[in-house]
């Protein structure tokens, strides 16, 4: 059943139980209301009667004969009233003459003023007996009865009717509700129509919003939203294809390179041993590159396996300097390290120690010879921040946006001297996103960069 089909039935299906209901309810406030009609009816000419009736030893009967007279109790053609005065013990005393022959049941059961329904000649009445008691003691009934025929053609009539509109409501109702139904999905079928075409190749297009700003208007946003994510995931994956190839493929050129010289001629062994050794620090290049590149793709699949922990920022930045001790050394650097005191914040200390790495490494690789890298920590109620800042060469504004990409490097062509790939700050941004460490970057030309961590304490 399509989705249409499914609104106008169910819709249908609500409105099936709806008119049953009202229908139902029509139907007995009719009946109700005949029969009320029809006992006010009888139960008036039973009272009107009950002042006429004399009572002589065993027996009662009507003083006013010329009531008889009257055309609704001499005609059973036109509204019949049949009127019968009765015994305690059931014995018909006088009766109206449109009786003729035939006699009012009695229900000797009922002993006060009853009405129900019953046949005459085998044609349902409507029948009232109130008993006649002069001074407190029973000496007979009177009763009063009319045909019901004419209510009970009337309320057959008006159920025939209720059962031929019902169906034909509920048709109406579908074809209605299916044709509303239709344009009401009309949206969603042009959103599945561009979804179809969209495919990889033409990721570009978009699916136009309805005008109205309505749920389906969400919907397509959110599509929208998706598509253009998805677009951008997918050039970013090319471009780190492309800039992959390329960092590999310039090493094994090199070592391609270096073997073919070395095939040429025969080589002093000082010769061969600079060149193995120059090739052994090509494959190690190779070999950072690749484990940087498993490392940003395994950061996709642990974003659930975080193992969080008290953990002390001065001593995980300790350790981090005196694994750095030889390179700062090499350059002459000091360290200016600021803190308060102990300060702990609860994190992952592998994405900790790899952020503060990748951060203090890249400090000391661009901060010149003779020249201080200060951080400072600082700590109130609900954060702490670290600050890292070198005097080295610094970026232009214009690539701070792109820093985090990967294989980026600001100004890489004129600092050749200076070995990187441009992993590293894409692997602190993703341990960052992992660890919910915020990251902010600043930096000036040939004054120097500051980078700010925020946790949460």
């Amino acid at each position: 059943m399509t989705f249409k089909n499914r609104i106008a039935f169910n819709y249908m299906v609500a409105t099936a139980i709806v008119v049953a209901i009202v229908f139902a309810i029509i139907y007995l406030i009719v009946h109700t209301t005949v029969y009320y009609n029809l006992d006010r009816f009888l139960t008036y000419e039973a009272e009107k009667h009950l002042g006429e009736i004399v009572n002589t030893h065993d027996s009662i009967l009507f003083i006013n004969k010329a009531e008889w007279a009257e055309r609704e109790h001499r005609e059973v053609q036109v509204q019949p009233v049949f009127i019968q005065l009765t015994g305690p013990d059931g014995r018909v005393m006088d009766k109206s003459p449109n009786l003729k022959e035939q006699s009012l049941e009695l229900d000797k059961n009922k002993i006060n003023e009853e009405r129900f329904n019953t046949q005459l000649n085998h044609q349902s009445i409507r029948q009232i007996q109130v008993p006649y008691r002069p001074l407190g003691v029973l000496k007979g009934y009177i009763v009063a009865a009319a045909s019901r025929e004419d209510a009970l053609s009337l309320l057959k009539n008006l159920r025939n009717v209720l059962l031929i509109l019902f169906p034909v409501v509920l048709i109406f109702l579908f074809i209605v509700t299916r044709i509303i139904a239709g344009r009401s999905i009309r949206p969603i079928q042009v959103i599945t129509s561009t979804a179809d075409r969209i495919t990889r190749n033409n990721l570009n297009e978009r699916i136009t919003p309805p005008k109205n700003k309505d749920e389906l208007f969400t919907l397509t946003a959110s599509i929208n939203e998706l598509l253009q994510r998805m677009e951008d995931a997918l050039e970013r994956e090319k471009q780190f294809t492309s800039d992959a190839s390329h960092e590999l493929r310039t090493p094994l050129s090199v070592l391609k390179g270096t073997l073919e010289v070395l095939n040429r001629k025969w080589r002093t062994p000082e010769e061969y041993r600079e060149k193995i050794q120059y090739s052994i620090q090509e494959i190690d290049r190779m070999s950072r590159i690749v484990d940087q590149l498993l490392m940003l793709a395994r950061f996709e699949k642990e974003r659930n396996t975080l193992r969080l922990q008290p953990l002390s920022l001065p001593a995980i930045l300790d350790e981090v300097i005196s694994r750095n001790a030889t390179s700062i050394e090499e350059k002459n650097l000091r360290i200016a390290l600021d803190h308060p005191g102990d300060i702990e914040i609860i994190s992952d200390p592998y994405y900790m120690d790899m952020i503060l790495e990748n951060l203090l490494s890249n400090a000391i690789k661009y901060s010149p010879d003779d020249a201080q890298i200060q951080i400072h920590l600082e700590q109130d109620a609900h954060r702490v921040k670290c600050v890292i800042k070198d005097h080295g060469i610094g970026i232009k504004a214009e690539d701070i946006p792109l820093l985090f990409n990967p294989f980026y490097r600001s100004e890489a062509l004129a600092h050749h001297h200076i070995d990187g790939n441009g992993l590293g700050l894409s692997i602190v941004k993703k341990a960052c996103q992992i660890a919910d460490v915020q990251i902010h970057l600043n930096s000036m030309v040939n004054e120097g960069t500051e980078v700010e961590l925020v946790f949460n304490a």
